[in-house]
């Protein structure tokens, strides 16, 4: 029988693990702090270890330090209420076996285990507990939503590995950002990350900026150039666009990523360099394998490591956060935060545009605020009646054009019952269509006085009053 000791201090969270270990065959203990967990292992090794991040006596991360000095082995799973990329990226550089995240789920929670309890392999080898000096001020990935955690996991995985990674995502979700998190919490942090957008330049400059030219090599190359392979020698080599890549381009980075070597444009000598690829797209690239666009073994290739960045919309609860992020940027020094309804307004906003619409509404925002408060009409038009998928139950929309409506009518208009009958009129001329047209059916459908909603219908200023289209 396996046994694993669970560091946990929350009880109810504790017990329930335990119950999950028994009915999977294993011997649980529960502690509730970091210094009994460290105490029991002094006594005994178990199979396992599940480790919670905020323990009330030492960080998680530190007690995961700790263990993996004496038992560099043994299997470390951390859970955590706290997903973000901060403790994603530590828990995998201090050798966490697994990482999960609260609530936890149990199917997950159990195959977890399972993996962790069949594997022979010794656990990933710790990094020093400093952060190396190159990602102090490093670049960040705001949020803790749900919907991250499987990038988290992913970036985590990348970043304790010199495979080649794919980051896909939509348009202005922060793949740029991702590599260069990625980079700098890997082990060519020190060394140079060049960045080439595939879809910048046309074919032909497109390879000479990528492997570079021989002096001669084509029209106006009046001296050899080295290329960003060349540049990116030793660290990372990040690809945007990776979709546009024309195919006689896929063929030599084919060659270069299985042999490390390549031919600069009008040359004979094969160079060879060390470097790491991250590539990105917001395209399907299985599509473009499909439809004869993209070399299958160069996805393949490209492809070992794996990033998915989900888009604005589904990690709505990131917003304020990251909202408050760019405008501690934006702002330069200048107190500004977001007031209740200007919170609300942006986590109801569908972001087709995803972090750089964000971005952009927020400088606008900025540029137009005189006070310390951003309003909700200070977020621009597109988010004042815009396209937007509210949140159920939510009527901020509604309630933004019934003021705006207001504030239009209330310069001619000083009498309640007038506006009442304007609203009114407005609101059967939106049911009506809804019913056919048909008053009869309105009336029936929402419990009215047919008499009464007929009287209203023929105070509308239509002239094809539906009253005179109501036929039995």
């Amino acid at each position: 029988m396996s046994s694993v000791l669970i560091i946990e201090d929350e009880a109810a969270l504790a017990s329930a693990l335990a119950i999950l270990m028994r009915r999977i065959g294993c011997a649980a203990t529960t502690v509730a702090s970091a210094t009994l967990g460290l105490q029991h292992l002094q006594k005994s090794r178990p199979d396992l270890v599940v480790l919670d991040i905020g323990l009330p006596d030492q960080n998680g991360l530190e007690t995961l330090a700790t263990i993996r000095a004496g038992q560099p082995d043994l299997p470390v799973l951390i859970v955590t209420a706290h997903g973000n990329l901060q403790n994603a990226v530590e828990a995998r550089k201090r050798g966490a076996s697994g990482y999960l995240v609260k609530p936890l789920d149990l199917g997950e929670l159990e195959r977890t285990v399972r993996a962790l309890l069949r594997s022979a392999e010794p656990a990933p080898a710790p990094a020093p507990a400093a952060a190396p000096a190159a990602s102090q001020g490093a670049p960040l990935l705001i949020g803790s939503s749900a919907a991250m955690q499987p990038a988290f996991a992913a970036i985590a995985h990348a970043c304790s590995s010199d495979a080649p990674v794919l980051i896909t995502g939509p348009t202005g979700i922060g793949k740029s950002l991702t590599a260069r998190v990625i980079h700098l919490h890997s082990a060519r942090h020190q060394a140079p990350f060049v960045s080439l957008s595939c879809a910048s330049l046309p074919e032909t400059l497109l390879e000479a900026e990528l492997f570079g030219h021989e002096k001669g090599a084509f029209t106006g190359a009046i001296q050899t150039r080295i290329g960003h392979v060349e540049r990116a020698a030793g660290g990372t080599l990040f690809l945007d666009e990776i979709g546009e890549l024309p195919p006689a381009v896929q063929v030599k980075l084919l060659r270069f990523v299985e042999e490390k070597t390549f031919v600069r444009v009008g040359g004979r000598e094969d160079l060879r360099v060390d470097l790491r690829i991250i590539a990105a797209t917001n395209q399907d690239l299985p599509a473009l394998v499909a439809g004869k666009r993209f070399r299958e073994d160069l996805l393949y290739r490209l492809r070992v490591l794996e990033v998915k960045l989900p888009p604005l919309a589904d990690r709505r609860s990131d917003i304020p956060g990251l909202a408050g992020y760019l405008l501690a940027g934006i702002a330069a020094g200048r107190p500004l935060t977001l007031s209740h309804d200007a919170a609300q307004l942006l986590q109801q906003y569908d972001w087709p545009g995803n972090v750089r619409e964000l971005r952009n509404v927020l400088e606008r925002a900025a540029a137009t605020c005189q006070g310390t408060s951003i309003l909700a009409t200070h977020l621009g038009p597109e988010l004042q009646g815009g396209v937007t998928t509210a949140a159920p139950g939510s009527f901020a929309n509604l309630d933004h054009a019934l003021a705006a409506w207001l504030d239009e009518r209330l310069r001619t208009v000083h009498d309640y019952d007038t506006l009442l009958d304007e609203l009114e009129q407005r609101v059967l001329g939106l049911l009506l269509p809804r019913y056919e047209h048909k008053p009869t059916y309105l009336a029936r459908a929402l419990n009215m006085n047919r008499a009464t909603l007929r009287k209203r219908l023929r105070g509308r200023d239509d002239p094809d009053s539906p009253a005179d289209l109501d036929t039995p």
